[in-house]
């Protein structure tokens, strides 16, 4: 597909809205927005594999002086760097008498129970054994073949992404009261962006869409062709990024769900080319009321090839909050939604 020429780079990465629109004037997106869409791009995402592998969070946060955290799937886990830099996951309840791993101390990357002293190295010690985790230099990831119940895979699907000694990276965590599917569901309904988001994009046009191509592939050419159209198939969509006043980003982008969790968008023309934005849901487990609760993790990888970017490279300790900041005021509407879906289908009123 050819790009527009409005996303054509020009010398200035900004560029001017012409004709801006009034949030009330721009056209309609509820027609496009099929709910059948949605949820058959939902069920494709979920047929795929993932090995159990679940997001924990970002790289940079574990440190050398205690864990990282989460509790996965109502199993707490506990994730730091041994001696030699290796990444090591386990249990975060110490198997002596159950203390908390996470309150406790590292040292000389040995995580040591602050109950009784047990030091625990990253292998199997007094009842406490490893779990696999995996460090793909944004995001850490463990393996809990227990709670995933699949096949597992000798590392998780991670997505492919700009060189990250070019790039700049941001991680943004937030919590909400719903299930992984009800955070996928509201990224691959790319039409809402404008209309719920309109602080931060403008102009928005879904302009490819899967579902009417998967089953044209089917019929043409089978169930199995159609099988491998749908690893492939996505969203295509022309948006701005709004930046202040008529000052504008255009790009076109590509939201794709390389597995049950995750869903990517990439930008595939103009400012940014290849930069992606991954959404990760890691369900936690119910909250005291028996609710759901999931975590986001959306990891922004940025890349250009503008000179001036070199600049933004070394202003990335500035920029990282400035992102998360950003992500974080996207996803308090974005939970929002999501927590909705979750509450309607729990009591038998969703309408997709």
């Amino acid at each position: 597909m050819s790009p527009d020429r409005s996303l054509r780079r020009g010398r200035f990465p900004l560029s001017l809205r012409r004709r801006p629109v009034a949030w009330e004037r721009q056209r309609p997106t509820w027609r496009e927005a099929r709910p059948a869409v949605i949820a058959e791009a939902l069920k494709r995402a979920q047929a795929r594999p993932s090995g159990n592998w679940y997001v924990v969070g970002a790289s940079r946060d574990v440190r050398d002086d205690r864990p990282l955290a989460r509790t996965i799937a109502g199993q707490e886990i506990v994730v730091w760097r041994d001696a030699s830099g290796r990444l090591v996951a386990g249990p975060g309840i110490c198997p002596h008498l159950g203390a908390p791993l996470r309150d406790s101390p590292v040292r000389c990357g040995a995580l040591v129970c602050h109950w009784h002293g047990l030091a625990l190295r990253g292998g199997p010690f007094a009842g406490w054994d490893p779990l696999p985790a995996h460090d793909d230099g944004v995001l850490v990831w463990v393996r809990l073949d227990d709670v995933g119940g699949e096949p597992p895979l000798g590392a998780p699907v991670v997505p492919v992404r700009p060189a990250l000694a070019g790039a700049v990276s941001a991680v943004y965590v937030g919590v909400g009261t719903c299930e992984p599917e009800d955070v996928v569901a509201n990224r691959l309904d790319p039409w809402h962006g404008a209309w719920f988001h309109p602080y931060s994009f403008v102009d928005l046009t879904v302009v490819d869409a899967p579902g009417a191509k998967a089953r044209a592939t089917a019929e043409a050419f089978g169930t199995a062709a159609a099988h491998d159209s749908d690893r492939e198939d996505g969203f295509t969509v022309d948006v701005s990024f709004k930046l202040a006043g008529r000052l504008v980003v255009p790009v076109r982008a590509v939201f794709t769900a390389p597995e049950p969790r995750t869903v990517v968008m990439r930008i595939v023309e103009g400012e940014g080319r290849g930069s992606v934005v991954e959404t990760h849901a890691t369900p936690l487990g119910h909250d005291d009321r028996g609710r759901p609760r999931t975590a986001v993790v959306e990891a922004v990888v940025a890349a250009s090839d503008r000179p001036g970017f070199a600049v933004a490279r070394t202003l990335s300790p500035l920029l990282r909050p400035l992102v998360r900041a950003a992500a974080g005021r996207l996803w308090r509407d974005d939970l929002a939604y999501a927590e909705r879906r979750r509450h309607l289908r729990s009591t038998g009123r969703f309408p997709g």
